[in-house]
């Protein structure tokens, strides 16, 4: 019998924004012979080199955002909107890593109104219970994806120090299963992404619902056994609790069906090693000689 694949998702926009920041704060964006910053595309490629040999995965993906519009802003105007404009200095940096991360033989995905977060959430959908899955992101939405054989790795600092999330770890901590997370954060909403849930119920209350009635719809089926208050609450802001859950929700169901061997994880030889020099990458070449060509 054939060992189960180990496939490693990295969220490209999270890796390429926390590598940005990580340089930039100290002024440092390592432009290239053009006079482009190069800082969140070496950073990405190197923070996602050294996951790959720590976690030893056999196949990879990195799944991108494609653009700020997405069918969730269709949904509700004000998600994400309160974010800023990207630094001017990363703006170029978008296409250069994508770019990058091809070139180098990574399979990348991207789809215009889709999150990051969906095309993972479609992958897991995908290679549940095919495959072991090592996600590499910062993003706590993506906890609502974890499952039996699904491990999330959270970026902590550096390139190598990682939280590590399980089903088993979640349920212990939050005292709820991943997928009634999903229902926790309708009540809650999420100040990050622009939507507010239910006025006034704070994630205390939210998660002693969840844990009462199961999910948003128990809730609503049971609101004559609640306290005044807090059915009062709900009653106002019926509408936005649905919505919320909507937006909180990761959209799984993406037809993610490309044969495994087009997600092998591709080799560091000289050949590649000569391409990304051409590119003046040099951090990159360094760091991937240390661990591939040893």
């Amino acid at each position: 019998m054939n060992e189960k694949p180990h496939l490693l998702l990295i969220d490209g926009m999270a890796l390429l924004f926390r590598s940005f920041f990580a340089t930039s704060a100290m002024g440092h964006y390592f432009p290239n012979a053009e006079g482009v910053p190069t800082n969140g595309v070496q950073g990405f490629a190197r923070h996602t080199m050294t996951a790959m040999s720590l976690f030893k995965p056999s196949h990879m993906a990195v799944c991108w955002d494609m653009g700020a519009h997405t069918f969730r802003n269709d949904l509700f105007d004000g998600y994400k909107a309160n974010r800023p404009a990207p630094a001017p200095e990363l703006v170029p940096q978008f296409d250069m890593t994508r770019n990058l991360s091809e070139m180098i033989g990574w399979k990348n995905y991207g789809i215009p109104g889709m999150e990051a977060d969906d095309l993972i959430g479609s992958m897991v959908r995908e290679w549940d219970g095919k495959s072991e899955i090592t996600i590499v992101t910062g993003d706590k939405d993506l906890l609502q994806l974890l499952r039996p054989g699904v491990r999330i790795a959270f970026m902590k600092k550096g390139y190598a120090v990682y939280d590590f999330y399980t089903y088993d770890r979640f349920v212990e901590e939050y005292g709820i299963t991943p997928k009634q997370f999903i229902d926790k954060k309708a009540f809650t909403g999420d100040s990050s992404d622009g939507y507010p849930g239910v006025k006034g119920i704070g994630p205390k209350t939210a998660l002693k619902l969840i844990q009462e009635y199961g999910t948003v719809e128990g809730v609503i089926e049971s609101l004559q056994e609640l306290a005044p208050g807090v059915r009062k609450k709900i009653e106002v802001d019926m509408d936005m609790l649905f919505l919320s859950k909507k937006l909180a929700e990761i959209h799984c169901a993406i037809e993610m069906n490309d044969p495994i061997d087009e997600l092998k994880i591709p080799v560091y030889d000289q050949v590649m090693r000569g391409l990304i020099e051409a590119e003046g990458y040099t951090m990159i070449v360094k760091q991937a000689d240390s661990l591939f060509l040893k």
